[in-house]
């Protein structure tokens, strides 16, 4: 009887695809995320989008705005949710430091790329973006279907 291979545990709870096609990112950080008990539950039923979200550094802190968690009808009633809450994200004091100076930069931002599970642990990746133009854009989605093209054709010779 041959084996089974073990799943591949997928820990992405979601992604900003957005992200990816209206900037260019450089640099990612990996960043905790403080959250209420009401939210961890609806994050392990993926009830929550990223697009649109920010991450705005203020008074040596970051915070993650934009980031809407639907609450989930089976939540305490004694808890008010809101589901657009602002939340803080937990980075080292050298990470902040170098993200607020490249933020000050004109054209630089920072936004959220993904929310993930770590161990029992959310994180939240977030990424220093420098904004798109229509023809950025425009090429990189000329680029990405010629790589599949690409793959096509090299798949339809080797038959």
């Amino acid at each position: 009887m041959a084996k089974k291979k073990p799943k591949a545990l997928d820990n992405t709870i979601v992604l900003n695809k957005k992200a990816r096609h209206d900037y260019f990112l450089q640099d990612t950080f990996e960043a905790g995320v403080v959250l209420e008990g009401w939210e961890v539950k609806s994050l392990r039923l993926k009830k929550v989008q990223l697009i649109d979200s920010y991450v705005l550094i203020k008074d040596g802190e970051a915070f993650l705005l934009g980031c809407n968690v639907t609450p989930l009808n089976t939540a305490s009633t004694h808890v008010i949710a809101d589901p657009s809450r602002t939340k803080k994200l937990l980075l080292h004091s050298k990470e902040l430091a170098k993200l607020f100076i490249a933020v000050q930069q004109k054209g630089n931002t920072c936004v959220a790329v993904k929310l993930y599970w770590k161990g029992h642990l959310i994180k939240c990746q977030i990424a220093l973006a420098k904004g798109k133009q229509d023809h950025d854009k425009r090429a990189t989605e000329k680029d990405r279907e010629w790589q599949i093209d690409k793959r096509r054709i090299l798949r339809q010779a080797n038959r």
